[in-house]
């Protein structure tokens, strides 16, 4: 396991010296300030005149944080590891590495597990600081707050391995392309399976369905908002953070299944490639 562990060091420090994740997490750091402030003004201005108003109006303004804290994961995730795999073939520099005493899914693994290890810390790290803002200003905790960004996490897995298999064939940009079309695919069913529960229509509930099993990653998001919601807010409807429903708990099952056959996908591929 000596290879493994040095891929995923090399490659954890990596990520982190790189520009666009510091980007980033630059970005990520300039949210938390704005929604502190925007926060604390719209909280100490609005007037609660309705029993149990309160908590309604904190959650929603905490899942429109962690909305954009989803959409951030999301970049960051596949901004970082579109090249990790392709860039390396086409630079050479992949040929060194598996030139030395590290077999190919030692390579493919170890980038796997240090982009994760990279992508769950900045979920940790916004998603705890959103709610700790939340907490601190109005006193507020969501529901199943570990299991909200556990799902979070989970959603990026998808699009890094997603990435990962992509890159084991494809070249940077194209990769780019697919993870980008897949993601938005993904974010397509999502709205499409909330339509049609709204609307009562099977026909649209199937092809959301069929989408979000192809790509999984929006089921997670849409999965870890419901569970974050009370259940007043879980009615509201159509938006990008709530919803009249909300996958399964076997769809959770399969995105980690997803994440595992996509790994064995991708680890056949690199050793049958020709470097």
């Amino acid at each position: 396991m000596t290879g493994l562990g040095t891929i995923f060091g090399l490659t954890f420090r990596e990520a982190q010296r790189r520009r666009l994740v510091l980007t980033v997490a630059l970005m990520g750091a300039l949210f938390l300030v704005l929604f502190t402030i925007g926060f604390a003004i719209v909280h100490r201005n609005a007037s609660f005149s309705v029993v149990g108003q309160r908590p309604e109006f904190m959650n929603f303004f905490l899942m429109i944080g962690m909305y954009v804290v989803n959409f951030l994961v999301a970049m960051l995730t596949v901004l970082a590891s579109v090249d990790c795999i392709a860039g390396e073939v086409v630079s050479g520099t992949i040929q060194t590495i598996v030139t030395k005493p590290v077999r190919r899914w030692q390579v493919v693994l170890g980038k796997w597990a240090g982009l994760a290890c990279m992508m769950a810390t900045f979920v940790v790290v916004m998603s705890t600081g959103m709610m700790a803002i939340v907490r601190i200003i109005g006193g507020y905790l969501p529901p199943h707050p570990l299991a909200g960004i556990a799902l979070m996490i989970l959603e990026g897995l998808v699009l890094l391995t997603l990435s990962i298999l992509g890159g084991t064939r494809l070249t940077t940009l194209a990769n780019g392309v697919v993870v980008f079309m897949a993601f938005g695919l993904a974010f397509a069913a999502g709205w499409i399976e909330q339509m049609a529960d709204i609307l009562k229509n099977e026909t649209l509930a199937s092809i959301g369905i069929v989408v979000s099993l192809i790509i999984p990653s929006e089921a997670m998001w849409r999965r870890a908002s419901y569970l974050m919601q009370p259940p007043f807010l879980r009615e509201l409807g159509f938006s990008p953070f709530s919803g009249t429903s909300a996958p399964s708990g076997i769809m959770v099952v399969w995105a980690a299944g997803y994440v595992f056959l996509g790994l064995t996908v991708a680890v056949w591929l690199f050793r049958r490639r020709d470097l």
